[in-house]
């Protein structure tokens, strides 16, 4: 499944992007289920990020290893990809793209994923998109609106 959602801030791409650190990946945590940040190295490849999602009655571990980063004169993005995931993920791939728009930027969340099922994938999109979905006003507010 995926799922690609887009922001427009007031800041340019490259400010943007060497924005994306620990204190706004902390920032843009979701309110539920609560994360724990057990490792954050950044986004340059070979780096790892876990997270401890803590739902109230079950913990369970989320792993990613940053695989990609490329920076242009129009656009930068890093992936990362899934490597110990919570159920009922079995694949995970983020790609963090951050496109030049005249003197603003465009952020983009694009996010594929798989379950054991295509009717559980289609399940949770909601959710995901709901998850994700709470990004755009904290990107906004951070880098300004457009």
């Amino acid at each position: 499944m995926r799922l690609h959602l887009k922001t427009n801030v007031r800041q340019n791409y490259r400010q943007v992007f060497d924005a994306f650190d620990e204190q706004l990946f902390r920032k843009l945590a979701p309110p539920y289920p609560k994360l724990k940040l057990l490792r954050f190295d950044g986004s340059e490849p070979g780096d790892v990020v876990e997270v401890e999602l803590r739902t109230g009655v079950k913990s369970f571990r989320w792993t990613s290893l940053i695989t990609e980063r490329t920076i242009t004169d129009t656009e930068a993005y890093f992936i990362d990809q899934g490597q110990v995931l919570p159920p009922p993920l079995k694949l995970w791939h983020h790609k963090h793209l951050v496109t030049k728009a005249g003197s603003d930027a465009v952020i983009h969340d694009i996010i594929t994923y798989q379950t054991s099922s295509k009717l559980l994938d289609l399940l949770l999109y909601p959710f995901m998109l709901a998850g994700f979905g709470m990004r755009g006003p904290v990107y906004r507010r951070i880098f300004g609106k457009v």
